[in-house]
């Protein structure tokens, strides 16, 4: 799969496949990792009689599918775009449709299950009005206490049962806590799509390149896709300089380098001499190298309850990607109250500030319960 999604000098590289290749995992593999499109499109380039009709088949009926879904988010993320427009809320779409676009120039090459888009947070309130009116139900499971959804948080889900559409409403990038770029400042290098006749808008490429790496990593690197989409980014025209400012003020720039490792040696990008302050030390090659579990025990993080092993190698590598500043914040975040908190003691709204001083003993609480054995 990996010889077929690498990068070639000669468009006609076929990769050499034996008598006894195990086609079912290579679909498998296909499906898991959410390539199947761009594999469908570049094994047409082997011979006939080495790939089996049925997995010819399998891929195009897939494909078809794939094409059908894009077009359908198509024209709902048009019709949203122009709803919140005409009701001044500014909205930058970050994945779906207009990434299929910027990526690999069609929609059916790249998947997706929903349309993800970045609001100002204090439009949240009338854009989840303007959607319940279009008769999407939101997924209320967000649990929250002294407003910690603000920054603990970062999206909130909507699903709409007749169109079968999710929708992901961001006020943030990225789970908190950690600095992010404001609105504002994304939306001065915002991006218009050429993918539909109104205007629809996307992160600038810089701002794409750091907000698709952090996604990546936050999510182990787990599907392919993710690689591929770095891959055809990396081919662009990047301000490097300001895709390293960006890493160093909002992220990590090892985690730059994680990525660009990976995509290098799994994929056979090319990594270019403006590329290399992020790959300097070991610390991005070990990330990297880390990274190599999700493939390997094709994990799916979304998809609970995820094994306790890889759970907890998850939480520790999601670590080892911060900086020692994130580091200190995350450790501090704990001492902000939990919804836990208040179901382990329930105090009325006006008192909830007192959960600060009383969170470790409740937190010793329900840790001395939890390991108390069950009277026989």
């Amino acid at each position: 799969m990996l010889e077929l999604l690498k990068e070639r000098n000669n468009n006609h590289f076929m990769p050499e496949i034996d008598s006894d290749f195990d086609w079912e995992l290579f679909l498998k593999l296909a499906l898991h990792h959410r390539v199947f499109p761009l594999l469908s499109s570049k094994i047409k380039m082997l011979d006939e009689e080495l790939v089996p009709s049925s997995v010819k088949q399998h891929l195009k009926g897939r494909y078809t599918q794939n094409t059908f879904q894009m077009l359908h988010l198509s024209g709902e993320m048009e019709y949203v775009s122009k709803l919140f427009s005409e009701n001044d809320i500014h909205t930058l779409f970050l994945k779906g449709p207009v990434l299929a676009k910027e990526l690999y120039g069609h929609l059916s090459l790249r998947t997706s299950s929903d349309l993800d888009f970045l609001i100002p947070i204090q439009h949240l309130e009338r854009a989840e009005a303007l959607l319940a009116g279009l008769g999407y139900e939101k997924d209320d499971y967000i649990e929250t206490i002294l407003n910690d959804w603000r920054w603990r948080h970062h999206h909130v889900t909507y699903y709409h049962p007749q169109k079968r559409i999710k929708l992901e409403i961001h006020w943030r990038l990225h789970p908190g806590p950690g600095r992010e770029p404001s609105f504002q400042e994304l939306w001065k290098r915002k991006r218009q799509t050429t993918l539909t006749s109104t205007p629809v808008y996307l992160l600038g490429k810089e701002d794409l390149f750091v907000f698709l790496v952090a996604h990546g990593a936050r999510h182990g690197w787990s599907r392919i896709r993710w690689l591929v989409d770095i891959q055809q980014m990396l081919k662009q025209e990047l301000d490097w300089s300001m895709v390293y400012s960006f890493f160093k003020t909002f992220h990590n720039p090892d985690v730059g380098g994680q990525a660009i490792i990976l995509a290098s040696q799994l994929l056979n990008t090319e990594i270019t001499r403006k590329m290399r302050p992020f790959i300097t030390g070991q610390r991005p090659l070990k990330l990297a190298q880390e990274a190599i579990f999700y493939l390997e025990t094709m994990v799916n993080l979304h998809n609970d309850p995820v094994p306790k092993e890889v759970s907890r190698y998850h939480s520790s590598h999601l670590f080892s990607l911060m900086t020692g500043k994130q580091k200190l914040y995350f450790i501090i975040s704990f001492l902000h109250p939990y919804p836990e908190d208040a179901e382990t003691l329930p105090l009325p709204k006006k008192l909830h500030f007192l959960y600060f001083p009383l969170r470790p003993m409740l937190w010793v609480w329900r840790k001395t319960k939890m390991k108390k054995p069950a009277l026989s």
